[in-house]
């Protein structure tokens, strides 16, 4: 009820980018999406799970994620180059796979809405395969330069197990037809 717990300068500018009706989301300028925006995106995304990572093809932006699962911990904050979708490493803990990620691109989106993230985001997400179609997403959003406080906001995702394919998405880098707002579009 009372909103995400903003850091005041992180409170700004989502008020802004939200103000801007989106003009500078990732996902309109065929950027990859921030850690709520793929969770909650329409288009299917495709998961393949070898014994040691787990694959996530985005349909949307054609996006790819690695899980790993070799036992790996995570690298310190800035030690890999920053990753779109951070660098992850998984574990099963019984039937949740649990995924931590950091070292995450500066100045993301966390959602749709334009909240901010930093390089500080340390993000936890809790999958849970709740029955044949349904599939339950804890995310935990912990970045301190950005938020007061951690976070949890829970996804219910369905599920198509039926081998449905990915279609071909192109999206041209740098899209600019989001700015060109009052001009004549070619």
């Amino acid at each position: 009820p009372e909103g995400l717990p903003f850091q005041p300068w992180a409170a700004e500018l989502q008020r802004k980018r939200r103000a801007e009706d989106g003009l500078n989301n990732p996902d309109g300028l065929c950027k990859p999406q921030g850690p709520l925006q793929y969770h909650l995106d329409p288009q299917p995304r495709k998961v393949v799970q070898t014994p040691t990572q787990i694959l996530i093809i985005f349909e949307s932006n054609y996006g790819l994620r690695t899980i790993y699962l070799d036992g790996r911990t995570l690298p310190p904050l800035g030690e890999p180059q920053p990753f779109w979708h951070g660098y992850s490493v998984g574990r099963w803990e019984g039937d949740t796979l649990v995924v931590e990620s950091n070292n995450f691109h500066d100045d993301g989106w966390v959602d749709s809405r334009g909240s901010p993230y930093t390089q500080a985001l340390k993000l936890t997400e809790r999958f849970r395969r709740v029955n044949y179609g349904q599939l339950d997403i804890e995310v935990t959003i912990d970045d301190p330069k950005t938020y007061t406080k951690p976070f949890t906001v829970r996804v219910n995702q369905q599920i198509a197990a039926n081998g449905e394919e990915l279609i071909e998405f192109i999206c041209h880098e740098n899209q600019m037809f989001l700015k060109l707002t009052g001009r004549e579009r070619r």
